[in-house]
């Protein structure tokens, strides 16, 4: 994903919880990549990975519905995410969003979803929080999933990130050391580590496979009456 600021303060950040032990690791990518080589990433160990699949209300990543199919088919857990657009509205783009899923084949047991806030399109702090929280909470309600959110510390310091607390923190530090990211407010601890963006993002899960994957979609039951 696209870091545009990488200032760290040490002000209202709270030392990580979370201890390093078994890690899982992954990987995110974009239109940027190109073609991915899926089978080789799992050769190579990524256990998860997310891969972009809209932007705001109306971009569509040309590449996901590629990268859906090659991730499930390289047995590696598929998460896919939102690039956010505060400056639109927030059940729109999480609309879109779930279409793009449905297109590239839906979501099976496992999968994640996550929103990728790390722009305020010039807005001030609460209407970029506001935001995030509409486009979390109408996923939720109408994927039956509770979304990861992607952002860095600056970001989050600012106040962007505020009334989030409730979804699990994918967090950007490449600066810090791999499972040992600082946690800015409103969250307690990380879920997902990004620790590199060379050759391409890098990121950890602290956990197993099946821990990652009960943040993911699970079939709702049908209700007999």
């Amino acid at each position: 994903m696209d870091i545009r600021r990488r200032a760290r303060c040490a002000c209202a950040l709270r030392r990580p919880v979370n201890n390093v032990t078994a890690m899982l690791h992954g990987i995110d990518v974009s239109n940027w990549q190109g073609a991915v080589d899926w089978g080789g990433h799992a050769d190579d160990g990524v256990a998860f990975a997310f891969a972009k699949a809209t932007e705001g209300s109306t971009f569509s990543d040309r590449w996901f519905g590629r990268n859906w199919v090659g991730m499930r088919e390289s047995w590696i857990v598929a998460g896919a995410y939102h690039f956010a657009r505060p400056s639109g509205d927030p059940e729109a783009q999480a609309d879109h969003f779930l279409r793009a899923v449905g297109r590239a084949g839906g979501l099976r047991r496992g999968d994640l979803l996550a929103l990728d806030l790390e722009t305020t399109d010039r807005l001030p702090a609460p209407r970029v929080a506001r935001f995030a929280r509409r486009w979390c909470r109408t996923v939720t309600e109408r994927a039956g999933v509770r979304p990861v959110v992607y952002t860095f510390l600056a970001f989050a310091y600012a106040g962007n990130c505020a009334g989030l607390e409730g979804y699990p923190l994918w967090i950007a530090a490449p600066d810090h050391p791999t499972g040992r990211p600082d946690v800015p407010e409103p969250w307690r601890k990380w879920t997902i580590h990004q620790h590199s963006h060379r050759p391409v993002d890098r990121n950890v899960f602290l956990g197993t496979r099946a821990a990652l994957t009960s943040l993911g979609y699970r079939r709702r039951r049908s209700r007999r009456g």
